[in-house]
């Protein structure tokens, strides 16, 4: 099946009957993992964000939920209370953290993607509900090509502070005896509707849209190694339909626990990534190459690929959408500016 008949016959996984709490429920993937459920009939969802005056609110409004609650008051009610003060959860979807990869207030990022963490594996672990939550590819740091999820957790070196969180909750959870009950997502370049809240944090096709639109060109950074030409780094892009897929499937399989890869396994340059812009834009390409700044040097990754073997081994056997299918099926929610809408998109299936 090609990915464009995938994408229009999407069946998202059923996770277990019960409860399902999401945080991070208004951001990008929490949003998107929402719609997915939507989209298999799911609605007893409990949904938990911190929403501020950040305008991610907006991405919640097409979604079907019971109830909503703010992330602290999360916090309070299961220290007070446990996960049954909310009923009978049997999931808990963890994707709530501060994904800014440039925050430089440490405590900050320890509060929110460590201990917070602590707290809701805790209180889910007591109910004996499932707990998935969101590690993040940066925990491999300057490692290069294939990325093992089977590595060692002691042998990686993150090399800024978000990344650093998120390793500590995985060390935590091996430590504590509890990841091989518990499934951590190491999430790649996930692109897609719904990210436009996470401004320079969006992922390169949303910004190279933008750029595309207004100046008529991208910029790419300039290799500074000889064995890569100009915007030939490569990165493992995936497409945020898929991603929640993946997502679900694992939190509705019971014999899956630790860490998996999230990626398409696949290496992409800059160059076709925003070949296939242009393309779906119907222009031709234009691209404009700026030296990369002193400061990103030394931990730049020039090529990072998931390892898959994992997850593929669990089961796991949906062909993934290639890059330019999922460019073209975007485009249309840049476009119009429109999030992730189950009865726009197809409605329960």
């Amino acid at each position: 099946m090609q990915s464009q008949e995938w994408l229009s016959s999407y069946r998202p996984t059923r996770v277990p009957r019960g409860r399902i709490l999401v945080t991070g429920a208004a951001g990008f993937l929490g949003s998107a993992l929402i719609w997915a459920l939507n989209r298999a009939g799911e609605s007893d969802i409990l949904a938990s964000d911190r929403l501020k005056r950040s305008s991610k609110f907006l991405n919640l409004i097409p979604l079907s939920f019971q109830d909503y609650s703010d992330a602290d008051d999360l916090l309070d009610r299961l220290r007070k209370h446990g996960l049954r003060h909310y009923g009978p959860v049997t999931t808990v979807i963890h994707l709530g953290a501060c994904s800014a990869t440039t925050e430089p207030d440490a405590q900050y990022l320890l509060r929110n993607n460590y201990e917070f963490s602590k707290e809701i594996a805790a209180a889910t672990l007591a109910e004996s509900a499932r707990f998935v939550y969101a590690s993040s590819a940066a925990t491999y740091g300057k490692e290069e090509d294939v990325l093992d999820d089977t590595a060692a957790l002691r042998s990686l070196r993150p090399v800024n502070m978000y990344a650093y969180s998120k390793h500590l909750f995985d060390l935590h959870a091996e430590r504590e005896g509890f990841l091989a009950q518990v499934v951590g997502l190491k999430y790649f370049n996930v692109f897609g509707p719904n990210e436009a809240h996470k401004g320079e944090m969006r992922s390169i096709v949303a910004k190279a849209y933008e750029q595309v639109l207004a100046e008529g060109t991208v910029q790419l950074f300039r290799s500074h190694r000889p064995e890569y030409r100009d915007g030939e780094q490569r990165r493992d892009f995936l497409y945020v339909k898929d991603a929640v897929d993946m997502t679900l499937y694992l939190a509705a399989l019971p014999e899956a626990g630790g860490l998996y890869n999230i990626g398409s396994g696949q290496a992409q340059t800059w160059n076709t990534l925003v070949g296939h812009l242009f393309e779906a834009m119907g222009r031709t390409p234009n691209i404009t190459y700026v030296a990369m700044p002193e400061l990103l040097r030394p931990a730049y990754q020039y090529s990072t690929i998931a390892s898959l073997a994992r997850l593929r081994a669990s089961g796991y056997s949906r062909e993934i959408t290639s890059l330019r299918d999922a460019i073209f099926d975007y485009l249309p929610y840049l476009r119009e500016e429109r999030k992730l809408d189950p009865a726009r998109d197809g409605g329960a299936l």
